[in-house]
This record gives structure tokens, C-alpha cells and sequence, in this order.
């Protein structure tokens, strides 16, 4: 079983999305089995919330189904557990890099560009778009990767 945390800043809209985004996928495709997913940030700023409400109507337009969520901050835990974490942005990279000093190639971007948030820009659809073209591709290359 491969093991991803997707990660951005307050786990509230991105990585969320991210994370329930996959599921859906990885579901319809029948892999739901081979793959672990879930999400964190990395501040405290948002802990305990749920989901944002413009990321979820976004995910209802879209037909994702998703379930509570309760934002939470990484831990060594997650760290230890998880076999790659997904980072939405640049400042998230350097954020996970400052927390696991050590890393083993375990913290990668996620797209080659950021992710724009959406908390900041307002543009749901835009970080739609890029997390379904960048959960498509992850998808694609680790599945290329596990039947070689």
C-alpha cells in the first residue's frame, strides 16, 4: 500500500480537496485499495475546523463525496508513516523541509507551479482544475511505477 498526505497551510481547503479528490479517483479506477490518502498542514492556525465551506460546494458541484474533516498540523507520526507527502506550494516545501530536517525524499511539490489558495485568491475552480490535472498525473506515474 502506498501511503500520501497531501499538505498545505491550514488543511482546510487544498490538501482537503486534494484528499478527497484522490479517493474519488483512485476509487472509480478501482484502486482504492492500493493507496492510503489523507492531508494535513503545516500551522496550527486552522486546527479543528472543518472543511471550508467554498471548498465543499466546489466539491458538491463536481460530485466528490467527502466527509468531515478536522484540519490537523503534521507530526512525526504522519511523517514516519507515510511513504510521500504532496505539498501544494513552494512555502509548504520549506515549511515541511524546517519540520523533518532529515527528509529521504519523502516531501515533493505537487505540481511544478503552486497551487494558488484559494483561501486567499477566492478561485475554487482554478485550484480544481490544477489538483484534478496533478492528481491524474500522480496517479498515472505511480502506477506506471508499480507495474514495472
Amino acid at each position: 500500500m502506498i501511503k500520501i498526505c497531501f499538505i498545505c497551510l491550514g488543511n482546510i481547503c487544498r490538501s482537503p480537496m486534494a484528499e478527497f479528490m484522490m479517493k474519488n479517483t483512485l476509487s472509480k479506477m478501482g484502486l482504492e485499495n492500493e493507496y492510503r490518502i489523507t492531508s494535513r498542514g503545516t500551522s496550527l492556525e486552522e486546527y479543528g475546523h472543518d472543511l471550508y465551506p467554498p471548498a465543499k460546494e466546489k466539491l458538491e458541484e463536481m460530485h466528490i463525496p467527502y466527509e468531515k474533516h478536522f484540519a490537523n498540523k503534521v507530526s512525526m507520526q504522519d511523517y514516519l508513516e507515510n511513504d510521500l507527502f504532496l505539498c501544494m506550494d513552494e512555502n509548504n516545501i520549506q515549511s515541511m523541509k524546517r519540520l523533518f530536517p532529515k527528509d529521504s525524499g519523502k516531501i515533493v511539490k505537487f505540481l511544478e507551479r503552486d497551487v494558488a489558495d484559494p483561501w486567499y485568491t477566492g478561485d475554487f475552480s482554478r485550484t480544481y482544475q490544477d489538483l484534478e490535472e496533478g492528481i491524474q498525473n500522480w496517479i498515472d506515474n505511480l502506477q506506471t511505477k508499480r507495474n514495472k
